[in-house]
């Protein structure tokens, strides 16, 4: 083997960050497994790699014995004592064992393990990138796309969008940049794998932190997330400083803010509600843009009753209830929605010891398309 080996391992240790004593270890031991392999030979052996040199040698081990059982790994005392007086028994003499032609077999062997552990060990830098990016929003470029997936190039690396994580409204083609969301990073025999999805309410999320500085500062948080992607999206926002205004913070001016994540969900709807630690106001609020007029609330079921004028039970229902999902997604609980015709017919409404008031008005115009 040519002393530049020495140099390419040197290169390899400060590039891709692989230890020149692993590389090295590594090579002695696929030798050692090629020599046994190509010459068959069973015998303990041993490689002595000189990289200044370049030279390599093999050394056959053997324990020195009274009497020998088997000569591959034994050698007898007399002639152990031969070749030096001062062996003893139970002492490992060794014996240079190194065939004519095994350098050829060992340059390949070397190079063989080299590209190997070059590319387990890229694999493991991209694990080790990829899995600190878990649960966060990245920009990918359409690759090709087959029945099951959508491949989705994250620069180093190929990630997969399975089909139910794909939006329905949307259609992609190769070279379309899209943001995709990573669910799931997973170390396989063939590298890292890599699920991203464009369907995850974390999506959502991270795509306001992107928008909105005041989340991104943690002046404005987001409490919970509720969505059918490509459809409609409720999100809950809170601030525990009176002078910011969470709902508008997230809207921003003119409706830009939302606008853009709008866009880049390609017009899904978004609510933008403002959380309160008071189901009544929480759920009266996650039903907007209905206008509520008052919320019974059972503890124990965490469930709730909500009143709504007649004329706006549909809306506070929404097309196929979805409204009304969102809004217990959003929330948590259980939220059975009746009109006022029919609260007073059952005896509920009004209530004399009802003080409701939330914040439609605040969030009844935070529908955005």
């Amino acid at each position: 083997m040519s002393s530049e080996l020495l140099d390419a391992l040197t290169v390899l240790e400060k590039e891709k960050g692989i230890s020149r004593d692993i590389l090295i270890d590594a090579i002695e031991a696929a030798l050692i497994s090629a020599y046994r392999r190509n010459f068959n030979q069973a015998q303990n052996v041993r490689i002595d790699l000189n990289l200044e040199s370049g030279s390599m040698r093999v050394f056959a081990r053997k324990e020195v014995v009274e009497e020998v059982f088997d000569p591959r790994l034994e050698i007898s005392i007399e002639e152990a004592k031969n070749m030096n007086p001062n062996y003893r028994v139970e002492d490992v003499v060794e014996l240079e064992v190194t065939p004519k032609d095994f350098g050829r077999i060992a340059a390949q062997t070397a190079k063989q393990v080299v590209t190997q552990r070059v590319r387990e060990a890229e694999r493991g830098i991209i694990y080790s990138e990829f899995i600190d990016r878990e649960e966060d929003i990245m920009t990918g470029i359409v690759q090709r796309q087959d029945p099951k997936f959508i491949y989705v190039s994250l620069g180093k690396i190929e990630a997969i969008l399975p089909a139910n994580e794909q939006m329905p409204n949307e259609r992609y083609k190769p070279h379309d940049r899209i943001k995709v969301f990573l669910t799931k990073v997973e170390k396989t025999t063939k590298g890292p794998q890599i699920y991203v999805s464009r369907t995850h309410p974390g999506l959502l999320k991270r795509l306001f932190e992107i928008e909105v500085p005041e989340i991104y500062d943690g002046t404005v948080e987001i409490k919970s997330v509720a969505r059918e992607a490509g459809d409609r999206s409720k999100i809950s926002v809170y601030s525990d400083n009176a002078e910011v205004d969470p709902v508008g913070s997230c809207v921003g001016p003119k409706g830009t803010r939302v606008q853009a994540v709008v866009n880049e969900l390609k017009g899904e709807k978004i609510d933008i509600v403002k959380w309160s630690e008071d189901p009544v106001v929480f759920v009266a609020n996650a039903l907007s843009p209905s206008k509520v007029l008052d919320v019974i609330v059972s503890e124990g079921e965490k469930a709730t009753t909500v009143i709504v004028p007649d004329y706006q039970l549909s809306l506070a229902i929404g097309k196929r209830g979805q409204n009304a999902r969102l809004a217990a997604k959003l929330t948590g609980w259980k939220i059975d929605i009746k009109s006022e015709t029919d609260a007073r017919e059952a005896g509920i409404f009004p209530r004399v010891e009802s003080g409701f008031e939330a914040d439609n008005e605040e969030n009844e115009d935070q529908d955005f398309e």
